[in-house]
This record gives C-alpha cells, sequence and structure tokens, in this order.
C-alpha cells in the first residue's frame, strides 16, 4: 500500500482542533495504518496536511515507506540543513530574526523561553525526513517541520548564543512500516 499526502483529502478530518479532533484524526484506518508517532502526525500531517506549499514539496513521498525514530542529532548538523523548496529561505530569516521570534513566544508560550535560556535547546522536536525519500533522492536530513526552531538554533549559534551540542528530533527514513516507538 502507498500513502501520499494527496491522499490525506479522501480522510476525514474531524471537527476542532483542540486534542479531541487530533485523537479523532489518529485514529483514522489511513492514519492508524502508517504507524507513525502521534508526534509526527500532529506536527506534519494534522498541522500542514492541508498547507498547500507542503502539498507540493512532499506530493512524491510515499509517507507508507518512512519509519522514524527519536534520534539524537548533533548542532552541527542543522547548520546548513535545508527545508522544502517552498519555504526554501524561512530558516535563514527565522536565523536572521531569532530575537524577535522567540520574543512572539514569549508572550504566549514562556516555556519555549525558557527552554532555549536553560536547556539550549527547543520543547518539542522538530521532523526531520531524510533525502532520500525525496524525488531526485539525495543525501543528509531536510526540515519538513520545526523550521522556526531549526531557524532559532542556527541564529543562537550564530549570535554565540549558548546552545547545546545536540538535539532530539523526529527522523524518518526509508523503510518498511513498523511503528516507531514514542
Amino acid at each position: 500500500m502507498t500513502f501520499y499526502l494527496e491522499d490525506l483529502q479522501n480522510v476525514a478530518r474531524p471537527e476542532g482542533d483542540g486534542l479531541d479532533g487530533l485523537s479523532a484524526f489518529l485514529r483514522q484506518p489511513a492514519i492508524s495504518a502508517l504507524g507513525w508517532p502521534a508526534d509526527v502526525v500532529r506536527q506534519w500531517l494534522w498541522d500542514h496536511g492541508d498547507n498547500g506549499p507542503f502539498l507540493r514539496d512532499y506530493a512524491r513521498v510515499d509517507l507508507s515507506r518512512i519509519s522514524w525514530m527519536l534520534e539524537t542529532v548533533r548542532t552541527v548538523d542543522f547548520d546548513a540543513m535545508p527545508t522544502g523548496p517552498s519555504d526554501s529561505d524561512c530558516i535563514g530569516d527565522y536565523a536572521r530574526n531569532h530575537r524577535h521570534y522567540l520574543g512572539l513566544r514569549q508572550q504566549c508560550h514562556p516555556e519555549i523561553v525558557d527552554s532555549w535560556e536553560n536547556k539550549g535547546t527547543w520543547l518539542v522536536a522538530p521532523i526531520l525526513i531524510s533525502r532520500l525519500l525525496l524525488q531526485p533522492p539525495d543525501d543528509g536530513l531536510q526540515v519538513v517541520e520545526g523550521r522556526t526552531r531549526v531557524g532559532l538554533l542556527r541564529g543562537r549559534r550564530r549570535d554565540q548564543l549558548w546552545v547545546a551540542e545536540q538535539h532530539r528530533a523526529w527522523v524518518g527514513r526509508p523503510g518498511s512500516r513498523m511503528p516507531s516507538k514514542e
């Protein structure tokens, strides 16, 4: 079985943006058959499954062939990590203006600022995929979701503000549809 982002159009999207809607979405047969961690489903398919640029950037990725693991990624590996072509410079923009974007988070999510200041990393692991999954395939990893987080990391690093040496990230690699541990 193959499953592409366009197939999400055939998956019922429950009413509401809260946890109840997400829980119902996770129970959809096509979504549960993927065997993806709930956090990956939430950040990619739930939050961005109807996002036109995302649909174009990842239209040719067979989602059913991705195996997910929560991995530790070195800070230096994020330095040149790209994102999809529709938002090719957004990470750079977030990096250039990292103080502004982190300041916006201070108002509603002070725990995010606290995590950067005291742990040198993000609270929620971003979503990365192996570029071997893309068409045409390539080496390395790509940021699918978490572009602001990676931009903040790059900006803080560039400005010599403290950042941790390693960060947790969900990494999707070519593989079977075996469920990953959360």
